[in-house]
């Protein structure tokens, strides 16, 4: 047949194929359905690698704030139930939505499961590749990423410098909370790995969920059969959320959970989940369960001698808790009037219940000529320094609620060293507040004819004479003015001036944009003597 010919037919047939297409009803795609699930995240590789670490090496990991995951001990995945909650994951409102009930996700969970910090500078994983170029040679970086035996052979060396730590976050990453489809771990990720002296200073709890929701989001659209993120994060954060009743219930009194839950554990808790009737029955927990919680161990600090634990209260467990000797603890009380707690003070005059038993003082109060100085008691209501909230209560719930709900308000440092913060034209303040126990400090600024005066303060109790020394500097060029002094506690935000020492910075010292730049180290209050690192 010529070519005419077929030409004739082929039209034909397409217009027969167009006019089938244009009345034929549309339809309707399947559901992607998978019974199986393919993920990188692997705790057991990590679990493993974690059992050969040095005590030296331990403590290189506690200083970059990922010794929650020291803790670790799952070793493997209920995929099944991974898979489960991956159906309900609703990656536009970042949420789980489970007996009925939506779930939202946030950084702070992320804190509560895995430990890791919740606030800090945001984890960009972009930049210059010319920056990072020494790095993936090092690593032998290729387009597909950096090999995790590779990793795995580094961390098995005795040293415990940059060289480890940039090592041990990668494989951290690559392994358990920040896995890709690939094998490999991402080259990008060494784009925030170039200053290892400022991984303790990430927002991680962010970096982790914001990565999730993007691989969830990318595996729903099946973009890609194998899905990334933390998987375990989920599969914990839903342990702790849905309650089955049993020995280990949901409910846990240590934060973070990751610690709370072994083989053992999760074998125990997935026989009660078949018999209740499988996933997605049992009891939704209230999130505010965490309130009163406990970190099993202040992150990022090494271990030392000091013993027992003492919070910053009476007889009241508190979020953050500070690894001290009991010798070394200031008094928190200044007057023999006040009885907080179950500590007896011996008085002939008359006792009434503590006014302050709404902020958990469960103690009473000796009078003496009908005063009752309920302002002196250490439990006494704090303000929340945020103009826009009006949250009241004592120093320990204040600390939780501005680490809550307030995380991405204020900036987090640690005792002893330097932290630099920048205060804009229109700041009238900034809050700090102590990773190792959650003490919240203001750095104040006011406006005088020839400068800005600058102030830190610290939030607690009026009678209280824990005091913390603090260090203050601002530079221009080869000058700097620096002040050093002891902070006063206040119950809140300050207004004006207090009489409290100040620094002077003249006019001139500003930056081109009229911001105060500063460096700021607070010293803690058992350690007086010592000089920031």
């Amino acid at each position: 047949m010529r070519v005419e010919e077929k030409a004739k037919y082929t039209k034909q047939s397409r217009e027969l194929w167009d006019s089938y297409l244009s009345t034929a009803p549309a339809r309707i795609p399947k559901p992607r359905k998978q019974t199986k699930l393919v993920t990188r995240c692997s705790p057991g590789r990590l679990f493993n690698v974690l059992q050969r670490l040095s005590p030296e090496q331990n403590a290189a990991v506690k200083s970059m704030g990922f010794g929650s995951l020291l803790g670790l001990r799952c070793r493997t995945l209920r995929r099944s139930l991974c898979l489960w909650l991956l159906e309900r994951f609703n990656t536009a409102g970042c949420s789980l939505e489970i007996c009925g009930v939506c779930i939202p996700l946030s950084p702070r969970d992320v804190e509560i499961v895995l430990g890791l910090a919740a606030s800090g500078k945001d984890v960009i994983n972009s930049g210059p590749d010319d920056l990072i170029v020494d790095l993936r040679r090092s690593y032998n970086a290729t387009n597909h990423g950096i090999s995790v035996r590779l990793l795995e052979e580094r961390l098995t060396a005795p040293e415990a410098g940059e060289d480890f730590k940039r090592s041990f976050v990668l494989y951290a990453l690559g392994t358990l909370l920040s896995p890709t489809a690939r094998l490999d771990v991402s080259p990008s990720f060494l784009h925030f790995l170039t200053n290892m002296d400022a991984v303790h200073q990430y927002n991680w709890g962010k970096f982790l969920l914001d990565r999730l929701v993007r691989e969830v989001s990318r595996f729903h659209q099946g973009k890609q059969r194998a899905v990334g993120g933390c998987l375990l994060f989920l599969q914990l954060f839903y342990y702790e959320s849905i309650s089955v009743g049993g020995s280990h219930s949901s409910n846990s009194s240590v934060v973070p959970c990751l610690s709370s839950w072994g083989e053992e554990e999760i074998s125990e808790r997935e026989k009660r989940q078949r018999e209740l009737g499988g996933y997605g029955f049992g009891e939704v927990i209230c999130k505010d369960r965490c309130t009163g919680l406990e970190f099993s161990e202040s992150r990022g600090q090494l271990d030392g001698s000091s013993e027992g634990k003492i919070s910053s209260g009476v007889n009241h467990d508190s979020v953050f808790e500070q690894q001290a000797n009991q010798t070394n603890v200031p008094s928190l009380l200044t007057s023999n009037d006040v009885l907080c707690g179950n500590m007896e003070v011996g008085t002939e005059s008359a006792s009434t219940l503590c006014q302050n038993k709404e902020y958990d003082c469960n103690g009473t109060l000796n009078c003496v000529d009908d005063v009752i100085p309920e302002e002196t008691c250490i439990f006494s209501p704090h303000a929340c320094p945020l103009l826009d909230c009006n949250f009241t209560g004592s120093s320990e719930q204040l600390s939780l609620h501005f680490s809550s709900k307030h995380w991405d308000c204020g900036r987090r440092f640690r005792y002893n060293i330097p932290l630099s913060v920048s205060l804009g034209v229109n700041e009238q303040f900034l809050v700090l507040q102590a990773e190792e126990d959650g003490v919240l400090f203001l750095l104040g600024k006011g406006i005088e004819s020839l400068g800005n005066t600058v102030i830190v303060t610290c939030i607690g109790p009026s009678s209280s004479q824990d005091r913390f020394l603090y260090d203050v500097v601002a530079s221009r060029g080869v000058s700097s003015l620096r002040l050093k002094s002891l902070t006063e506690c206040f119950p809140g935000r300050v207004e004006g001036l207090p009489p409290v020492d100040f620094l002077l910075i003249p006019f001139p010292f500003l930056g081109p944009s009229g911001q105060l730049d500063l460096e700021v180290c607070i010293w803690s209050s058992t350690e007086l003597g010592a000089d920031c690192t």
